[in-house]
């Protein structure tokens, strides 16, 4: 027997038997760098004017950012934390953006579980979230609806196998 057998392992998400309906969390804050937004525009190709130019006189004044980028700066915080070592897919995403967000706006969000429906078999889950996602000064900039296949715990005997 190792002495590392049976040392909890921190960092993972909640199986989705330990989930409750109506649960909200909220994330870490994370600030947008003109650096974030121009390795983002680069490895997506979104080399758009608005994104690219900073002399450009458009309908919003700013440095602005792709709404694809805040929704991936939260999936990373989302991925970190809830469902680390638990997320078997992503099945769909739904997202409205509510306002810009601009480089040196910081982000965070807050995440509802709206849904939990076990499936037939595998001890798994498929899991509904509603995630919010604020600016600074506490405006919603962002709004969307997920759907993900999460893990159930190991030690669960689930009468549906």
């Amino acid at each position: 027997m190792s002495e590392l057998e049976g040392v909890p392992l921190v960092g993972r998400g909640k199986y989705w038997q330990e989930l409750k309906l109506g649960e909200k969390v909220r994330t870490y804050r994370r600030t947008i760098t003109e650096t974030d937004l121009v390795n983002f525009i680069s490895v997506t190709g979104m080399l758009e004017v608005i994104f690219i130019d900073t002399t450009y006189a458009g309908a919003v004044a700013g440095r602005l950012v792709p709404a694809a980028l805040t929704y991936g700066m939260i999936e990373g915080f989302i991925f970190q934390t809830m469902i680390q070592g638990v997320g078997l897919a992503l099945l769909s995403v739904s997202i409205e953006a509510k306002a810009p967000a601009f480089v040196g706006d910081t982000i965070w969000a807050t995440v509802e579980t709206t849904g939990i429906k076990p499936t037939s078999k595998g001890n798994r889950a498929i899991v509904d979230c509603a995630v919010t996602v604020y600016n600074q000064a506490e405006a919603v900039i962002l709004t969307y609806t997920v759907r993900r296949m999460l893990a159930g715990d190991p030690a669960f005997k689930s009468s549906l196998r």
